[in-house]
């Protein structure tokens, strides 16, 4: 049926101009239509002559259905529609042509009633499938349908006139701005929202280059994509590479964020003032335009190394989709102030350094549950006390606001002076016991619902104590000989603290080789599953770790069970080394010589250090390319420390910075993207990344050969 089925236009007969490629019209006329109800050419009423010659004059595709039988007859345009059914449809019955759908309502019908009743039927909407030349399965496609009566000198209706346009691409436009809005409706963060905006406005408009600005102090901050810049997931786990634009910047998408005025060049050189590599000098045509928010100011540029036309469709799809970046951009500014604050009080509760011992190695990590955006109650701790021991502790304060985190550090900060006292567990719990019934009591609630486990290793005598306030038992990763395994230890767990709690100790061994892992229930439990599969989930996961190293293993908990969780998660990690380790750290300057001076130095460390020359090479990459990622995702001094054990090497680089504060400079002179972290997870057996109090810290793990 004319404009029901087709093909999406794929050659050049789908230009205008440019008709010969299909030879329609001339295959119209040589059709020996004597043989139809049309009649041969020289008999052809003058009205029916006129809408033949406008049909096959016509860019836009056209068909004429006529007589009885709606006999077909159409322009290039139109045979590029119905696709393989040309030319063998030309003189040819509609309903013989299109059999496979004519029965479908809104095809056969329509065509029919225009004919018979002589009523125009405009369909601003239609799917229907279209053929495909490469083989495959018809597919969708959305047609915007005309069908007039066409009637002859005498003024009765002799045939249809269908026109047809293909809307397909508006349609899909519209359906990829609703599915874009979705996804933005998912992020927190900055960084979130660019990766969201570049890879939407990258796709949607088949741009060669695309750019978000969003205004930062005395300036912008922007961030781009190019066509064919690999990205693997490893990448997308990076903040986005900003690049800090001046305030007064002439630059076409800081004019347009300083302004609120969009900015289209169909062709010419936007970007020649400003272009920071041959992406942008080749940018021909570009699109700018506003954020259109309240609260940030920032843009939204797509480009093209060709000349292009701005439609009126496109700078209205373009101004809806930079409308929706600035909401969503509105939303992640809020969040990231709430989320700094929070995180801010959370973590200045926590112990900023861990003990560092010869020969227990220590290692924690936390989470905060929920959005992140709240303070939490979760706490751990690790101390040396007065008689050689090591402390430990890790408790959860029920909550998730700033009072629960109030309560925390309270919680902390009685427990180590009580155990700097007396470090008995059983003694410290008890007093602990106190303290909360007297806070639930101030505060006239009885609510106040507090766990904890605390234990004080030996490592002299190879033990450990410990006692439970209800908290869930630790687990014990012991190195055994031929394959590790690991067990909660049998703890009783006592009421917790405030409801009378009359703890009991429990002392087992604790040799060499093994590792103790405390936990928050944060880490097992899981919305419909039971807290057994949880806890199993994790014993497995800890027993099949490559090492007993406590950074790996509390990456390796956290991430133990599958499934979100609502709560937050804290893990305490202490090893046993089987022999001391022998450790070493850098200060990195915030310059971009740094990740050569740190290639030098820890060449010359490991080499001193005897390590074997493969592990010294993939070690030295790994730790380049994370120096080089934390000047440019972090832009501060940074530190890097190097740890050796007899089974592995384990090097972190910390930074302790805001994102975005990066130099131009240092990102010419800095390689512009790096693989990172894909290239540690090929060349270390762990890795992870951990938030600290004032930054971020990225680590691995490789294990050395025995011997």
């Amino acid at each position: 049926m004319p404009g029901m089925v087709g093909r999406v236009p794929t050659s050049a007969a789908a230009v205008p101009g440019a008709r010969s490629a299909h030879g329609t019209a001339s295959a119209i006329l040589g059709h020996p239509w004597g043989g139809t109800a049309l009649g041969p050419p020289d008999s052809w009423d003058p009205a029916v002559r006129a809408v033949v010659d406008l049909v096959l004059s016509s860019p836009v595709p056209m068909a004429l259905a006529y007589g009885d039988q709606l006999v077909l007859l159409y322009n290039d345009g139109y045979a590029e529609l119905i696709g393989d059914r040309h030319p063998a449809a030309i003189g040819r019955p509609a309903a013989e042509v299109f059999v496979d759908v004519w029965h479908l309502p809104g095809v056969g019908d329509v065509l029919e009633r225009t004919y018979r009743q002589g009523e125009s039927v405009l369909e601003k909407e239609a799917v229907l499938p279209v053929d495909r030349r490469d083989g495959h399965a018809a597919e969708q496609a959305t047609f915007t349908r005309g069908h007039s009566p066409v009637r002859d000198s005498a003024g009765r209706v002799v045939g249809v006139l269908t026109v047809a346009a293909q809307t397909t691409q508006v349609t899909n436009h519209l359906e990829s701005l609703s599915d874009f809005a979705a996804a933005l409706a998912g992020t927190l963060t900055l960084d979130d929202v660019a990766r969201v905006a570049l890879r939407y406005a990258l796709d949607a408009f088949d741009a060669d280059r695309v750019a978000f600005a969003v205004d930062d102090p005395g300036g912008w901050r922007t961030v781009r994509r190019v066509r064919g810049e690999l990205l693997d997931e490893a990448d997308e786990r990076l903040p986005p590479l900003w690049r800090r634009v001046s305030g007064d910047s002439t630059a076409p998408l800081a004019v347009t964020a300083r302004s609120g005025v969009p900015i289209f060049t169909p062709d010419g050189q936007p970007m020649r003032e400003h272009a920071v590599d041959r992406h942008d000098q080749k940018v021909r045509a570009l699109a700018s335009v506003p954020l259109r928010s309240a609260v940030v100011r920032g843009g939204l540029a797509v480009g093209y190394h060709q000349a292009h036309p701005w439609s009126a469709a496109e700078r209205a799809l373009l101004s809806a989709s930079a409308e929706l970046v600035g909401q969503a951009t509105e939303r992640a500014r809020r969040f990231e102030t709430q989320h700094g604050t929070a995180q801010l009080l959370q973590r200045s509760m926590l112990p900023e350094h861990l003990p560092d011992l010869p020969r227990l190695r220590i290692a924690a990590r936390y989470d905060p549950g929920v959005d992140g955006n709240a303070a939490g109650g979760d706490f751990y701790d690790a101390f040396l006390l007065p008689t050689g021991g090591l402390g430990v502790v890790l408790g959860d304060v029920a909550g998730h606001d700033v009072q629960a985190a109030a309560r925390m550090g309270q919680v902390r900060a009685a427990l180590r002076a009580l155990a700097l006292a007396d470090p008995r567990p059983d003694a410290v719990l008890t007093g602990l016991d106190r303290l909360v019934a007297s806070l639930g009591a101030e505060a006239g609630t009885h609510e106040l619902f507090v766990t904890v486990v605390f234990g004080v290793i030996d490592a002299d005598r190879r033990s450990i104590t410990l006692a439970s306030a209800g908290h869930p038992a630790p687990l014990l990763r012991r190195s055994a000989p031929g394959q590790p395994r690991a067990e909660y230890l049998d703890l009783p767990t006592g009421a917790p603290l405030g409801l009378g709690c009359r703890p009991r100790t429990a002392t087992m061994a604790f040799a060499p080789g093994d590792t103790l892992l405390l936990f928050s229930d944060g880490v097992v439990e899981r919305r419909q599953q039971s807290l057994s599969v949880g806890l199993a989930r994790l014993a497995d996961v800890v027993a099949e770790a490559t090492s007993g190293d406590p950074r790996a293993l509390c990456a390796v908990a956290t991430a133990a069970v599958a499934g979100a969780t609502e709560d937050d998660v804290a893990v305490l990690a202490v090893e046993y080394a089987v022999r001391p380790s022998r450790s070493a750290a850098m200060e990195m300057p915030a310059e971009p010589t740094a990740p050569s001076r740190v290639r030098h130095w820890m060449t010359e460390q490991l080499t001193e250090w005897q390590v074997p020359e493969t592990i010294v090479g993939a070690a030295v990459l790994c730790t380049s390319e994370l120096t080089t990622n934390a000047l440019l995702h972090a832009g501060t001094a940074a530190r890097v420390e190097i740890d050796l054990s007899a089974e592995r090497l384990l090097v972190s680089v910390s930074d302790s910075g805001t994102r975005g504060t990066v130099t131009r400079a240092q990102t010419d002179t800095l390689s512009s993207r790096g693989r990172g972290l894909g290239l540690i997870e090929q060349l270390s057996d762990a890795w992870g990344t951990d938030p600290t109090v004032r930054g971020s810290t990225v680590w691995f793990e490789i294990l050395l050969p025995a011997g």
